[in-house]
């Protein structure tokens, strides 16, 4: 298998694939996994990684069947708080993987989960997207050098940025995107967690 294709053929972010090995053995989160491409490929990987595909789309869901790869539907927007505070136990994934998803009131949640070493990679639409088509919403689009703010505002952890982007890209699609690849560092403060 090739690193731009997940085992059932779509293809994976060259993003992903350029940072997925990084992610030390452990639990990873494919948050808003849909059909999984993310989960299918970092599972594929032998580096001792359990992962875990979230999303809320049922259907999605049940498209996903790999050894190495749990599914669980859950409201994330709208969800319940329990069932939030329960996925993002504090320093649970060794990695997260986000792509094509924004919904702000997670940042703090996704980047207290990750442990010290672990980590964050994150990828979706940025302002200026609205030219090339959908998403074209400013609440579904990243504001110059947001994800880097949010890290910046993480009081609780010490991120080291191996990489980040922001611009325009012809593939998949013409499209503006952010993308972020982060280690969290150890010897992070303990953070007062809160839902929104």
């Amino acid at each position: 298998m090739s690193a731009a294709t997940s085992p059932a053929s779509n293809p994976v972010s060259p993003w992903i694939s350029r940072f997925g090995r990084l992610i030390p053995a452990g639990a990873v989160l494919d948050l808003a996994c849909g059909r999984g491409r993310h989960a299918l490929w970092l599972a594929s990987l032998s580096q001792n990684l359990s992962v875990l595909a979230v999303d809320r789309d049922p259907a999605a869901l049940a498209e996903i069947d790999a050894v190495g790869v749990a599914t669980r539907q859950l409201e994330l927007e709208n969800g319940d708080a329990e069932a939030l505070a329960q996925l993002f136990r504090p320093h649970r994934f060794s990695g997260v993987v986000v792509t094509n998803y924004l919904h702000r009131p997670l940042f703090p949640l996704i980047l207290d989960s990750i442990a010290a070493q672990g980590v964050l990679l994150y990828e979706t639409f940025a302002a200026g997207n609205e030219h090339f088509g959908k998403p074209s919403n400013p609440d579904f689009l990243l504001q110059p050098g947001e994800l880097l703010a949010l890290l910046a505002a993480d009081s609780a952890s010490r991120w080291h940025v191996l990489a980040f982007e922001d611009g325009y890209v012809e593939q998949p699609k013409a499209a503006m995107v952010q993308r972020l690849c982060a280690i969290k560092q150890p010897g992070g403060v303990a953070s007062a967690r809160r839902i929104a």
